[in-house]
């Protein structure tokens, strides 16, 4: 009897530990899911106000306020009397603070064709390519006058860009460009690789208008050349960087400290407000290293620094904001020109090599290739910005197009303003301009692309 009681004495407490710790896994499951429901909960009814919380981690900048009385305009005499830590504080424009998207991805996947992507097709027939020639161009760059300059083959004047079947990009018409300018402004703003296609479109335009109806104001922060006819301007603004910056003079712009003012594109807002159709880009300058900036309302000669992308990132929302404010897609064009892509470096289309655009002929066959002189997280924050404005901008996509044109650049064949010495000459690689584009060349296209969206 003893023996039996034991037994049963011995069972109980196992099976009460089996029912306690059911019911505390019961209990765990239970209170685990329905915190995990809290937090979905709290996460679906207070995104906002989370979204609000977060955002005091970083302070908003609102660009483009009248400028203070007092506020120094900055010029290549502009220097940083301090340098602080980068204080964190990002540029604010209307729905990019929130997050907010646009129609801008929805509206380009209904386009059908897309003609920014294709190949390069050799066409040397005298009635199609190249578009103008360079010698009865009277306004053409000497440092784009390739073929003045002794490049002794000329068949990057004759390829022809193709867009994949069954799209076709539209063939050029002077007289129907000068239709669609008739008293009207078409104005580039940005740095020297606008004003190249300013110039390729200026010599695009000019054959048709008789000599003494045509003329070109002095090289200066704003140039321009009119067609009396047509009572029509086709205009070019210096603004290598969108927003106001030390490096806004035409010509003296060489200098050691980058100094930009981030939150602020009203200097050069005064003179490409009023212009019927806007080109704009800039990409290049800050790819050169960290810039200084100075706030609208911090001191005189204050300044914080960043890196060119955080920068290029600033200037491009400040600009953002100006057209969501200023731009009414119905009466104004505005494009935004994709980054223009470099050569410097022949192992990446040519494995094993040493050189650069220097000798070559040939475009880039590869339609995937994709070198180092376009930078992939600086395509995605312009496309950010790009679709915050929806309709408001239409993007001319060279990038990928400009990537197989290897041999479309000057490289040794352009007039250079300093003297080169005698150990440049005797390796012609070292001194070449891999950057800039050959006119007639490359940026024709990027006028027949513009034409062909007008």
């Amino acid at each position: 009897m003893s023996q039996r009681w034991s037994r049963k004495k011995s069972r109980l407490p196992l099976a009460g530990l089996l029912f306690v710790l059911a019911l505390a896994v019961t209990f765990m499951v239970l209170y685990n899911e329905r915190s995990i429901q809290q937090i979905h909960l709290h996460h679906n009814t207070n995104r906002e106000q989370d979204l609000r919380e977060a955002s005091t981690f970083t302070s908003f900048v609102h660009p483009n306020l009248p400028p203070r009385n007092n506020l120094e305009v900055l010029d290549r005499f502009s220097r940083c009397n301090s340098t602080n830590e980068y204080s964190g504080k990002k540029i604010g424009w209307g729905d990019h603070m929130s997050g907010q998207g646009s129609d801008f991805v929805a509206a380009a996947k209904e386009e059908i064709c897309d003609v920014f992507s294709g190949k390069w097709v050799f066409d040397n027939s005298s009635s199609s390519y190249p578009l103008h020639k360079e010698s009865e161009c009277p306004y053409m760059s000497d440092q784009l006058a390739c073929q003045k300059h002794g490049r002794p083959d000329l068949d990057y004047q004759h390829w022809r860009w193709q867009p994949h079947p069954p799209c076709n990009l539209k063939r050029w018409n002077v007289t129907e460009m000068w239709e669609m300018l008739r008293g009207k402004r078409l104005m580039f703003v940005g740095d020297s690789l606008n004003r190249g296609q300013w110039i390729s479109m200026v010599c695009l335009l000019q054959s048709v208008i008789p000599r003494d109806k045509q003329s070109m104001s002095p090289n200066a922060h704003l140039t321009i050349f009119r067609a009396e006819d047509y009572n029509a301007t086709v205009e070019f603004l210096w603004a290598p960087l969108l927003v106001e910056s030390n490096s806004d003079d035409p010509v003296n712009h060489r200098l050691d400290e980058r100094i930009i003012r981030p939150d602020s594109v009203l200097k050069h807002a005064s003179k490409w407000q009023h212009a019927d159709i806007l080109i704009f880009n800039t990409y290049l300058w800050w790819r050169q290293g960290p810039v200084k900036i100075q706030w609208s309302s911090e001191e005189k000669g204050s300044c914080e620094e960043v890196n060119g992308a955080e920068g290029m990132e600033m200037a491009m929302n400040a600009w953002a904001h100006w057209v969501s404010n200023n731009v009414d897609p119905n009466t104004k064009r505005v494009f935004f020109v994709t980054m223009s892509p470099t050569h410097q470096w022949s192992r990446e289309w040519n494995p094993g090599s040493e050189g650069n655009c220097y000798g070559e002929k040939k475009p880039i066959e590869e339609e995937t290739y994709w070198g180092s002189g376009s930078d992939i997280p600086t395509v995605r924050m312009v496309e950010r910005v790009l679709r915050g404005l929806g309709p408001k901008v239409s993007v001319i996509n060279i990038t990928q197009l400009s990537e197989y044109r290897k041999d479309g650049h000057p490289s040794v064949y352009r007039k250079f303003w300093e003297p080169l010495n005698d150990d440049r000459l005797k390796n012609p690689a070292s001194y070449s301009d891999c950057i800039h584009w050959c006119v007639p060349g490359v940026p024709d296209v990027w006028n027949q692309l513009l034409f062909h969206f007008l």
